[in-house]
């Protein structure tokens, strides 16, 4: 995030695109809330009516997968109309002329063919979010889920370029993170092209610096990511296997072929808080601690670092996960013999310019956000005020590419895939709890159209069946759904929606294409 999550409440318009922010970040909608008791215009672009689009003053009911075409729409309609902040772009910007020359052919009519959505709406949102004082851009999944996914998120980029939405409160470009400490895990390095501070490992400095803190040589090639470790153990490059804290027999896509990758592996470990459906397949499963039981720091969506302090002991055998890698390393040869997680993170701060300022001590009462350079530092709320970190911010030409997955005769309808308020992530901790009385089991969303059609009542079971598999489970007829889509989540492994998604990936990121795949309906 470039900017805050309080800061979301002072905004003058909200732009909430790929989000379904009241139920998968209910207390971040807080703020969008309150921006809205305050006079703030809210945009939301979500192929469902959700609750947030319910809120929205402007919803543009997207069709999956077509987001290019609409950001790049409304940046033309802004170039067209002259509403661009000239003196921004000027000063602070590179690459306009490539971004005029790429939105060119975007006008409003024919990404109305492409979205779905009246050309006049598409203008309405664009003068809007050019014209307000601070307008602020949330997006989550279901903007980077797309074979275009990074593309996606610089067409984003490029709007807030081209407006001067950025550097300032209250505006920006904010990414929302799916899960607590995924801004912190991608800051210490859980990423195959980097080091910890996204020091790469391409660069001989930032390797000989952690080599000679850590007494041995670092590769200087990148690593590979998730689904390219998948595909590796179904070639068989790839002989063992060490997952911590995941669960990618139901949340990665086209899990079958997932199932199918680890079970072709000749060792697999799982450390894990629970025995998930990933651990059963495990030869051997190392019991975790959860946050309750261990001290250390989580660094959350807005770049915040906190504290987290161990509030009972560790239940049987578990131990926390520093304990369980350093006892891991101290048996392969590699002494890692840390006393507690502040060594740990001291350590860390040593070698991270963005932490260098952060220690235990100023964590006692709040957080802190990087980058903190410096020990009388106060942390960053907003990023790039005066100017960016490659120097000027660089706009980039974006086609529209479609869905690698499209409807047709034997597959006619489109399978968008998200979560539900009351669980989280793949239901490993909300499923055992009594949410599940709440929300007991998944339900597929069809339109009223589709259902009068395939001739589906309410609670009928059905199998839904795309090109990779099929999963059970009983209609619900919503008009939350436009006609053509059917929407699940994915927390529930009885019915595992992943099995049928598409493992697709974005080239540039190598996120596959969990938005959007083609599925049909039978009646069970």
């Amino acid at each position: 995030m470039t900017n805050s999550i309080d800061e979301i409440a002072g905004a003058d318009l909200i732009l909430a695109i790929g989000t379904n922010t009241t139920e998968a970040h209910p207390v971040i909608s807080l703020r969008i809330r309150r921006a809205i008791q305050r006079g703030a215009v809210l945009v939301v672009v979500d192929p469902r009516k959700t609750e947030l689009a319910e809120l929205a003053h402007i919803h543009l009911q997207i069709k999956p997968g077509s987001d290019i075409a609409l950001l790049n729409s409304m940046a033309k309609v802004i170039l067209d109309e002259n509403l661009w902040d000239k003196e921004f772009v000027e000063s602070r910007c590179e690459g306009f002329e490539e971004l005029v020359e790429a939105v060119q052919g975007y006008t409003p009519e024919l990404a109305e063919e492409l979205t779905g959505i009246p050309a006049d709406s598409i203008r309405q949102a664009a003068r809007a979010y050019a014209t307000v004082g601070k307008a602020t851009l949330l997006y989550t999944m279901g903007l980077t889920q797309h074979v275009c996914g990074t593309d996606n998120v610089l067409a984003a980029a490029n709007l807030a370029l081209l407006c001067g939405q950025i550097g300032r409160e209250s505006t920006g470009i904010n990414p929302l993170r799916g899960q607590n400490n995924v801004q912190g895990a991608c800051d210490m390095g859980a990423l195959p092209q980097f080091l910890a501070g996204y020091q790469p490992v391409a660069d001989e400095t930032c390797r000989k610096k952690f080599s000679e803190a850590w007494g041995g040589p670092i590769p200087d090639q990148p690593g590979l990511t998730v689904g390219e470790m998948m595909q590796a153990a179904i070639r068989g490059s790839i002989k063992g296997m060490y997952i911590v804290g995941e669960n990618p027999v139901i949340s990665d896509a086209d899990a079958n072929h997932v199932e199918k990758a680890l079970n072709n592996l000749d060792f697999l470990v799982v450390q894990d808080i629970f025995l998930t459906e990933t651990a059963k397949l495990a030869d051997v499963v190392l019991p975790a601690a959860s946050f309750a039981e261990k001290d250390g720091t989580f660094t959350n969506t807005e770049r915040r670092v906190q504290r987290v302090r161990q509030a009972v002991q560790p239940i049987g055998n578990s131990k926390a996960d520093w304990q369980i890698i350093c006892a891991l390393a101290e048996a392969l040869g590699l002494p890692m013999r840390y006393q507690n997680p502040e060594e740990i993170f001291n350590e860390m701060a040593a070698l991270t310019p963005s932490y260098a300022g952060i220690r235990y001590e100023r964590l006692e009462k709040e957080g802190i956000q990087w980058p903190c350079p410096a020990a009388d530092h106060p942390g960053t709320s907003i990023l790039h005020q005066e100017k960016f970190v490659r120097g000027k911010g660089k706009f980039h030409a974006v086609a529209y590419l479609p869905p690698d997955e499209l409807p047709d005769r034997q597959f006619p309808l489109v399978l968008n895939t998200g979560r539900r308020l009351f669980h989280y992530h793949t239901g490993s901790m909300t499923l055992r709890t009594d949410l599940r009385e709440i929300c007991p089991t998944e339900q597929l969303d069809v339109s009223v159209h589709d259902a009068q059609c395939l001739g589906l009542n309410q609670g009928d079971r059905v199998k839904v069946i795309s090109r990779r598999g099929e999963v059970e489970m009983t209609v619900r007829i919503s008009e939350t759904v436009p006609r053509g889509m059917v929407f699940a989540s994915f927390h529930f492994p009885e019915a595992a929606i992943n099995k049928l998604t598409n493992h697709a990936r974005c080239p540039k990121s190598n996120i596959p294409e969990l938005k959007v795949c083609a599925v049909r309906i039978e009646k069970v």
